[in-house]
């Protein structure tokens, strides 16, 4: 290992560049500048010798979100901080969602950069004991948390056994179980691992954009089409490619990847050369693709083609035992000061909880807990969403006529009121809280008009002033 670690600082303000080269070499780090996106990717393509990346969002020629998507296309693994004074929920989501390791806000503590960093590149003490029981207990190489599930051990293993080779993996699971986690985690034990890995979500574009992104185009071949541009398939030559929701690809287009998983080689859009490729391909699902080939929605001889490894990762509520080591792995991962403890009865309330969006709804969570620094009103808010949920599994089957209350009926409804109020009022004060009470973002953040939350404010009894107390609801 080399003794001096190398940070690269991508900024193009002179002043704040110079800034963060001091900070970097006070605490013992080689600093590398780049005034713009398009220098920090020369340097990273470039040389082998960087730890991590200081990146700034607003910058010329290539502002940073671009650069990042860049950087992961030649490094998965790679930290990249990324640092502006722009520092929107948007911004964050955007950069996190394109695999940023931090996120620092202008103006840059010492203390925060030095933390972010060492977080960074290195592993705290703290860190390596839970990584290493992670390990022990199924995890991979320290860098996923698997738990002590039976089953999750089992894919730990499967992992181990499969990553040498380069067959298709099908991997299903409910929404936000960590498909993609996976599938980055695979590629990592995999020879290919210093190769791209390329993501692509087959729901997210239209069937045309689908195959130009993957296929790429000939300069001319539509409107608009004003230069050659190489699709995902060659930029991961050598690499993985992901094929997320591959469920909703156009039934047309299946015929085209069934052709290059059958002799890696395809044509671009507009285009008739053929180009021959080296690529494994991962895809992953939460639809019941042998309904979608029932209903001739999806390619019978592709589904065989795809399924030659198949994955099946268990909802968060099936691994109930997970839930806690889990959320403990999350806080030491999105924590940037020193990490926060659960308590009892936040524990109780993670455990209770039946987790429809899986590990990430339970990371939203475990950051809102970190924004926050109170654990009260996030207990509050899952045992009112647990106690609605159970009330709403009791309800009746049968039908009662409208205006008329059954002795069976009356208690459950009060409670399935009760809890809704309850879950509604602690959401808006976590989304007040989280904008300083600022009224007009918490409406946006809840998503509801903001007159909508004035007279909801008003009706629960949330004050204007910062000052909220539970309602007083019937039992």
């Amino acid at each position: 290992m080399r003794e001096t670690r190398t940070i690269l600082i991508g900024e193009d303000d002179s002043e704040v560049r110079g800034y963060l080269e001091m900070a970097t070499r006070s605490m013992g780090y080689k600093a590398v500048l780049a005034e713009d996106g398009e220098e920090v990717l020369t340097y990273v393509q470039q040389n082998e010798a960087v730890d991590a990346v200081l990146l700034d969002i607003i910058m010329p020629r290539k502002d940073g979100i671009e650069t990042l998507r860049e950087i992961r296309i030649w490094n998965s693994s790679l930290p990249v901080i990324m640092v502006s004074d722009a520092s929107s929920t948007v911004n964050v989501v955007r950069a996190m969602k394109i695999g940023a390791t931090d996120f620092l806000s202008k103006p840059v503590s010492h203390s925060a950069l030095r933390m972010a960093i060492q977080n960074a590149t290195q592993v705290s003490p703290r860190q390596e004991n839970v990584t290493q029981r992670a390990s022990e207990e199924g995890g991979v190489s320290g860098k996923l948390f698997f738990g002590g599930n039976r089953q999750m051990r089992d894919i730990a293993q499967m992992l181990r056994d499969v990553a040498p080779s380069d067959a298709p993996v099908l991997i299903r699971g409910e929404t936000g179980v960590g498909k993609e986690v996976i599938a980055r985690e695979l590629h990592a034990l995999s020879p290919r691992s210093r190769k791209p890995f390329l993501k692509l979500n087959c729901a997210a574009l239209p069937a045309e954009l689908v195959e130009s992104e993957l296929f790429g185009y000939e300069r001319g071949a539509f409107t608009g089409a004003f230069q050659k541009k190489l699709g995902m398939f060659e930029l991961a030559d050598g690499g993985t490619i992901l094929l997320d929701e591959i469920g909703d690809m156009d039934f047309k287009l299946q015929a085209k990847l069934l052709q290059v998983l059958q002799d890696q080689e395809f044509q671009r859009v507009g285009g008739k050369e053929t180009i021959c490729v080296d690529v494994r391909v991962m895809a992953a699902t939460h639809q019941n693709l042998e309904r979608a080939i029932a209903n001739r929605q999806f390619r019978e001889d592709l589904f065989y083609r795809l399924n030659v490894i198949a994955i099946d990762v268990p909802p968060l509520r099936d691994r109930k035992e997970d839930v806690i080591p889990m959320a403990e792995f999350l806080i030491q991962k999105n924590s940037t000061e020193t990490p926060l403890l659960l308590t009892p009865s936040l524990k109780q309330a993670l455990q209770e909880y039946h987790w429809p969006g899986n590990i990430r709804e339970l990371e939203n969570v475990i950051r809102r807990h970190i924004i926050l620094r109170n654990a009260e009103p996030i207990t509050r808010e899952l045992r009112a969403k647990t106690l609605a949920a159970a009330a709403e599994r009791e309800l009746p089957t049968h039908r009662v006529p409208e205006g008329v209350t059954t002795p069976e009926s009356a208690p459950i409804l009060a409670q399935v009121s009760k809890a809704k109020q309850e879950a509604e009022y602690s959401a808006i004060l976590a989304a007040l809280a989280s904008t300083r009470w600022n009224r007009k973002q918490a409406a946006a953040q809840l998503k509801i008009e903001y007159k909508a939350l004035l007279y909801k404010m008003k009706k629960l009894g949330i004050g204007s002033n910062g000052s909220g107390t539970p309602p007083i609801l019937p039992e």
